[in-house]
């Protein structure tokens, strides 16, 4: 019997309806630069869609041009809701969104399990966590056939989850994705500015530059500039905006979102967009 994970965010972070969950998927990547060389990694948000959707998609329409090459996914996002001291896979075959099933590469979870601090811990892919399901949508709109690797981070060091990365690493089949959304309920001017803070700490791959409180998922964007470093990737920065932008409200907490993408090679990565470009209002 196939054991499948089944979707615990549909209806509440993305419709529960598949048409209507493909409508407006399709309509965000619509509205994407496609410009984009394909990528080895992708930073992105994981709030909900009316929330962070369009700066996603603005990094998975990178994806189009090989969408039938990439074959594996590892996905990494934070454990929001669950105690995690490491990193947890879970025992299921596949993973459930309303679009469908997508295999979870087993032999790379048998791989990662090898190391003292992966674990399989399904309480901690069952109490409503996002941060990895909400990716979900978008790899399944912008990609052919292809397995994830999904992973929860917990208490854990960057150098600990680089490991990980190094691990799975592959070359052109591959995809790293790591999703974090950025600050978190500040006033609208104090989030602009933290954001643009990370937003330079990533493009000059320096993860010393961010703390927790920067992003949710600190841990994971440090280790992939780790991971970065070593492997010569050149980072650009597509879109950085907050809810404040989305939802036209600045008078209280705004969450910040970014989306950062990352090509092997020496290509510039003054090709993408500016902080300052990348930021607009009532968009």
């Amino acid at each position: 019997m196939e054991n499948i994970r089944q979707s615990s965010v549909a209806g509440l972070f993305y419709p529960a309806d598949p048409e209507e969950l493909k409508q407006i998927v399709q309509d965000y990547l619509s509205r994407a630069n496609h410009q984009l060389p394909p990528p080895k990694a992708l930073i992105v948000p994981h709030a909900g869609f009316v929330y962070s959707g369009s700066i996603a998609a603005a990094a998975y329409a990178s994806l189009k041009p090989v969408k039938q090459k990439i074959k594996r996914v590892i996905l990494l996002g934070p454990c929001h809701r669950y105690p995690l001291f490491g990193l947890a896979v879970t025992a299921a075959d596949f993973y459930a969104t309303p679009l469908g099933k997508i295999p979870i590469d087993q032999a790379s979870i048998k791989d990662i399990l090898q190391l003292p601090y992966v674990q399989v811990s399904e309480p901690a892919f069952n109490t409503q966590e996002n941060s990895l399901e909400t990716q979900l949508p978008f790899l399944q709109m912008t990609l052919d056939e292809f397995s994830i690797v999904p992973i929860l981070i917990g208490q854990a060091r960057e150098t600990v989850v680089a490991s990980v990365i190094d691990r799975l690493w592959h070359e052109e089949d591959t995809l790293i994705v790591i999703s974090s959304d950025l600050s978190h309920y500040l006033d609208y001017e104090t989030a602009c500015r933290l954001d643009k803070k990370t937003a330079n700490a990533i493009l000059h791959l320096d993860p010393q530059a961010i703390q927790d409180d920067q992003a949710c998922g600190s841990i994971g964007i440090k280790a992939l500039l780790l991971i970065a470093l070593k492997k010569g990737l050149t980072p650009r920065l597509v879109k950085l905006q907050n809810s404040g932008d989305i939802v036209g409200s600045y008078h209280e907490g705004v969450v910040g979102y970014g989306a950062f993408h990352f090509t092997s090679g020496n290509e510039s990565a003054g090709k993408g967009m500016s902080i300052e470009n990348s930021v607009r209002k009532n968009v």
